[in-house]
């Protein structure tokens, strides 16, 4: 389904109360070229033939939808080197968010361009911005890692990838409607470059380029417009190494830290596994073929990330409920009390069977046996993300 899906009547209500038309100017058109990461998907041959123009608007429009302005317009011009958004049907300070987001990308671009002088660039990597995303009525955000760079070139949508889709169902799990998941899918990656979704290594010595960038953003968006702290997901132990690294705070996974990433905010970060990880901790490869180990260790995994979720869904739709509570709030129901539905969900989502054979697999003796296990914490394996 896409993340552009049609709003719920509250947002729409919301949306109809905004009514101003802005113009921002973008920078020069060498400025906005690399931003925006134009052209997207050419090699010779274009996959979608836009111009610069046409591919800002497509991102602008993005963002406008998912901040809930539905009725909003997007218009992208150029004009003597310089590259102008007009929005209407916003709020007048609209622009702010898009000029912050634009002014941290160039502190991106500055350590893109000194990991290339350094021979350390990749020929299939791309600097990808978070783009298209909600600027303004954020609910939560997500950090991870890198995006995939079938996102850029193929869908040309941030939130469009097997992690952030995998992600996104788990919250509708939570109560999150779909069509409101976006709003809870802020996301910052600590690498903004798009690339081959096995490239996790290869990035690993990447992160220090991008430290002004990385602390630039998390600064922006881990506030709402009322200046109010929003809670925070690290995914993935590259990503829960830098919470270390960058803020001391140390967050396991289902473990709290508080961060501080501008004077007197204090930030909620709760731990988790990458979305991804369940493929890898699930494969019965990682396992010599035993698939009873695979299973079990899927199964706890999807009872850590329905849990996390959980408390993504709870923190982000009622601020400044008490991290802990919602935490052991979520992990009870996900654990314990709707163990059987953690199980299901697994066996769905993951193993594909259909609800009738999976309510059956669950009800299996040696199945039903390892359900009360769900609240014990898994061996560690390597992270593969």
């Amino acid at each position: 389904m896409s993340k552009l899906a049609v709003l719920s009547l509250a947002t729409l209500a919301f949306s109809a109360a905004a009514h101003a038309d802005i113009d921002v100017q973008l920078g020069s058109t060498e400025r906005v070229t690399r931003l925006f990461a134009y052209p997207n998907n050419c090699n010779v041959i274009c996959f979608r033939n836009w111009t610069l123009e046409q591919t800002v608007e497509h991102y602008l429009t993005q963002s406008v939808q998912r901040d809930g302005y539905s009725a909003a317009k997007v218009s992208v011009k150029s004009d003597n080197d310089k590259v102008y958004a007009s929005i209407s049907g916003v709020p007048q300070d609209y622009g702010k968010p898009l000029t912050a987001l634009l002014d941290a990308g160039d502190l991106a671009y500055k350590g893109a361009t000194k990991l290339n002088s350094d021979n350390k660039w990749a020929y299939d990597w791309y600097l990808f911005l978070p783009l298209g995303m909600a600027l303004e009525n954020r609910k939560s955000i997500e950090l991870l890692h890198f995006p995939p760079d079938y996102s850029l070139t193929q869908a040309q949508d941030y939130l469009e990838s097997a992690t952030t889709d995998r992600w996104a169902t788990l919250l509708t799990a939570n109560g999150i409607a779909a069509e409101q998941t976006p709003a809870f899918q802020t996301i910052v990656d600590i690498a903004p470059i798009a690339a081959p979704s096995n490239a996790g290594q290869a990035l690993g010595g990447v992160y220090d380029y991008f430290n002004d960038y990385q602390t630039t953003m998390v600064k922006q968006v881990s506030q709402n417009a009322s200046g109010d702290a929003l809670p925070m997901v690290a995914f993935g132990a590259p990503v829960r190494n830098w919470i270390k690294t960058q803020y001391g705070q140390t967050v396991d996974v289902l473990g709290l830290a508080t961060i501080t990433p501008t004077a007197g905010v204090k930030v909620p970060v709760l731990g988790s596994n990458h979305p991804s990880y369940i493929w890898y901790a699930a494969d019965p490869d990682s396992y010599n073929g035993d698939q009873a180990k695979a299973d079990a260790a899927g199964l706890k995994v999807m009872g850590q990330d329905l849990s996390a979720a959980c408390w993504q869904a709870g923190m982000g739709s009622k601020p400044g409920t008490d991290p802990s509570a919602q935490l052991n709030q979520c992990t009870q129901t996900w654990q314990v009390t709707q163990k059987e539905e953690t199980c299901e969900l697994f066996y769905t989502s993951i193993r594909k069977l259909s609800a009738d054979e999976a309510a059956k697999k669950c009800a299996e003796p040696a199945i039903k046996s390892q359900l009360p296990q769900l609240k014990v914490p898994m061996p560690a394996l390597p992270d593969a993300v």
